[in-house]
């Protein structure tokens, strides 16, 4: 069953009966919409107009559906796809029967809806994207996939450690974690992880895979102690600011990271003078300027971590995508055109407090793209005295290593505190493929590479220096 009637800036590669509407939907961590992870088992309000939609779809009350679409919803699928959609679903999956499960889960600003429907020949997915406005800014219809269930990667020794939750409080924000402990005596190395943008759970859950688990677990295989917890928009949404509308990357995450530090210094078996950061993606492109101003953060490991801005990254991204068919489409050529746009704006001197920016359909204040602007990573990580790890996997079509990583290299190759390594089969989660990595990767069950683990394990052992 492939899916149908989509809005293709949340759902790339998708078919709408011929017209290639092919766009992107990803941050600099979640290379497409993962509905599966940080999901809620309460019906909320969401949710409730996801069942809505569906209704008045197999009741044929198309008009009204159509009449809920954002403006961008609403020039990709004019009057009259919708009701075309759903008939050649029919064909494909037969009669509707019933509702069977509804679920709903947060992607930047948006609600994500997953309603389960049963039809004649299978489950059936539909997926209802509900903007801060509560308008439909993404609709899809898709075979019912059962997310697998994350099992242990073979490197890791489950009688080796435990773990117990421990809540990060920082001010008024209160962030449910895990601290992951060896087993044994004597005070340990200890690292905070960091996921990348875009609200996630403690685990980076995208799809099957959680990369961040398998770091904490792989590494406190080794002897090392990992806190990692949920990151504040997760929890609190527009809320994670005391000022939604002036929200930045402080608010975000480097608060909390410095907060995550300072209270995992003060654990019992845990070395104070040994306490590292090691961030995916975003949190690894912030890592340099976390680091910066917190004297305890005994050392940084960068996995992923950009060079360029995020907005220009954002576009090359969105230029990759409409374009993996060949030239793009007329809808492509505009999503491209707006992410061009959007970057142009995050980069205009004109761009002041209290207004916001639409990037990749979602609306960002422009406090927080000021926050980031004149950051450079590379510079900021050259006046670094501590030992910096940078790590690259060489099939990341999110943050690629032929500028990237080499930009990293250039600035801090000849530098005494500085390891980098390229990991040539890996993608942005660090897991092994072949050939050219593409979002849908991301469906598959896969595991950080044990080589990876086994890499970062020896350096935060050795105090930040490279293993021989």
């Amino acid at each position: 069953m492939r899916k149908l009637f989509c809005r293709a800036d949340f759902f790339p590669h998708c078919e709408d009966f011929g017209m290639k509407i092919c766009a992107l939907a990803l941050t600099l961590s979640l290379a497409v919409l993962s509905v599966a992870a940080q999901q809620s088992e309460t019906e909320s309000p969401a949710v409730t107009a996801g069942r809505q939609v569906v209704q008045e779809i197999v009741a044929g009350q198309f008009s009204q559906v159509e009449a809920q679409y954002d403006a961008q919803m609403t020039a990709a699928l004019p009057p009259g796809k919708l009701a075309a959609g759903w008939a050649t679903l029919l064909e494909q999956a037969g009669s509707f029967d019933s509702i069977v499960a509804a679920t709903s889960s947060k992607f930047q600003t948006y609600d994500v809806v997953v309603i389960e429907c049963g039809f004649q020949k299978g489950l059936i997915d539909a997926q209802i994207v509900f903007n801060r406005e509560a308008r439909i800014s993404a609709l899809s219809f898709r075979t019912h996939k059962q997310v697998a269930e994350w099992v242990p990667p073979a490197y890791v020794k489950p009688d080796s450690f435990s773990e117990q939750p421990l809540v990060l409080v920082n001010g008024n924000y209160e962030l449910p974690g895990t601290l992951t402990m060896p087993k044994g005596g004597g005070r340990f190395p200890a690292v905070v992880l960091l996921q990348g943008s875009g609200p996630h759970d403690e685990d980076e859950t995208i799809g099957p895979n959680k990369p961040l688990k398998d770091l904490a677990w792989g590494l406190a295989s080794r002897g090392i102690a990992v806190f990692r917890y949920t990151k504040r928009t997760q929890k609190y949404g527009a809320q994670s600011s005391d000022d939604p509308a002036k929200m930045t990357v402080e608010d975000e995450t480097i608060s909390d990271a410095r907060a995550a530090v300072a209270l995992v210094a003060k654990q019992p078996k845990v070395d104070p003078r040994r306490v590292f950061l090691a961030g995916h993606s975003l949190g690894a492109y912030l890592a340099p300027r976390i680091a910066a101003k917190d004297g305890r953060i005994a050392g940084v490991v960068m996995l992923a971590a950009n060079t360029r801005p995020i907005e220009q990254l954002l576009v090359d991204q969105v230029r990759l995508m409409v374009t993996l068919g060949g030239a793009p489409t007329p809808d492509g050529q505009k999503q491209l055109a707006a992410a061009e746009d959007a970057a142009e704006k995050i980069e205009s001197s004109d761009l002041k407090p209290g207004e916001n920016v639409t990037v990749l359909g979602g609306s960002t204040p422009a406090s927080y793209w000021l926050d980031l602007r004149g950051y450079q990573p590379t510079a900021v990580a050259k006046e670094l005295k501590i030992p910096i790890l940078i790590l690259q996997g060489g099939r990341d079509f999110q943050v690629p290593p032929a500028t990237n990583f080499e930009e990293w290299k250039t600035a801090l190759g000849g530098q005494s505190n500085a390891t980098l390594k390229l990991y040539p089969d890996l993608n942005h989660l660090f897991i092994a493929g072949t050939g050219p990595s593409l979002p849908s990767e991301y469906d598959k069950p896969g595991h950080v590479d044990e080589q990876v683990v086994a890499d970062v394990a020896a350096w935060l052992a050795a105090g930040g220096k490279p293993a021989k």
